[in-house]
């Protein structure tokens, strides 16, 4: 099924949509945490999981393995992320190939990040140069469903508000039938994200990206990679928790689904979770949701 008519229906129905993130496991004990994951959460009835890509053929192959067994064995909508690093066009065309002859019907089109070591993305020869490049073939030559991501807070390499915003208009010029947002943890910078993209025109739907927290330092190192911020008020309260993995996993959780509430109280049509492989910190936060929002 199509990520954008999950989304519509979900709104005729009045409800949100809930979805998760994961990575492909390099080891076969990750295969196995994976795979309980996968379980553990799919009794939550996800509306889509999407599996993250890596460059230079790192884990392109297990992204492929992945989002098929979330279709053929899990029973799940699946959505491939697909980016531009290290590749050029006809390697796209070849595993955008794969993906519609497997039946996976939906693809994240992501630039990518640098390489480890460099600053500054450059294109590979014969490849392309940015996202929405990625997302015109994607529609274009496949007729899949695209999604684009966005950064409420600003791109690591370009902080500009504006120039973000027009990024991600260009994104859905380009065929992006809804966006999905880097993690952040101040809903107002989602809030005023959304209404700059509103006021240019940009009217599909953006899905909260949220990520619990369970260790300071991990997630310190995550939103330095991403630009995202952590409120001061919220990092006091990590601070004096850390050293207490019980107590930080427990504030994390009361964290998200406040954040998570706030977020669909104020018109965010869903909230995509990016789970780091684990389950009990968004099985917690989900299993709330759903009380509140069934």
């Amino acid at each position: 099924m199509r990520i954008s008519q999950i989304l519509t229906q979900a709104k005729a129905r009045n409800r949100p949509v809930f979805s998760f993130e994961f990575f492909p496991p390099k080891t076969e004990e990750a295969a196995h945490n994976l795979s309980e994951t996968i379980k553990s959460l799919r009794s939550l009835h996800p509306d889509f999981c999407s599996v993250t890509y890596g460059a230079g053929g790192s884990t392109r192959r297990l992204t492929l393995d992945v989002v098929t067994k979330l279709k053929d064995e899990a029973g799940v909508v699946p959505m491939a992320h697909l980016t531009c690093v290290d590749a050029t066009k006809d390697d796209l065309r070849g595993v955008l190939t794969e993906l519609k002859d497997k039946g996976i019907e939906n693809v994240l089109a992501l630039r990518g990040d640098p390489p480890k070591g460099s600053t500054t993305f450059s294109s590979t020869r014969g490849g392309f140069q940015y996202g929405h490049e990625l997302a015109s073939l994607v529609r274009d030559e496949f007729a899949l469903c695209v999604g684009g991501a966005i950064y409420p807070e600003g791109h690591v390499e370009n902080r500009d508000l504006d120039m973000n915003a027009e990024h991600a208009r260009l994104k859905v010029h380009a065929g992006c039938e809804f966006l999905i947002t880097q993690l952040f943890f101040d809903p107002t910078r989602y809030f005023d994200f959304v209404a700059k993209l509103r006021s240019r025109g940009v009217y599909v739907p953006v899905l909260a990206g949220i990520m619990p927290i369970t260790d300071l330092g991990q997630v310190d190192r995550f939103t330095k990679l991403c630009g995202a911020s952590i409120p001061q008020t919220l990092r006091t309260q990590l601070e004096y928790a850390q050293g207490d993995p019980i107590a930080t996993r427990e504030l994390g959780i009361a964290y998200a689904t406040h954040q998570c509430v706030r977020l669909l109280e104020g018109g965010a049509p869903g909230i995509h979770f990016y789970t780091l492989n684990r389950s009990a910190s968004t099985r917690a936060i989900l299993s709330a949701l759903r009380a509140s929002y069934p």
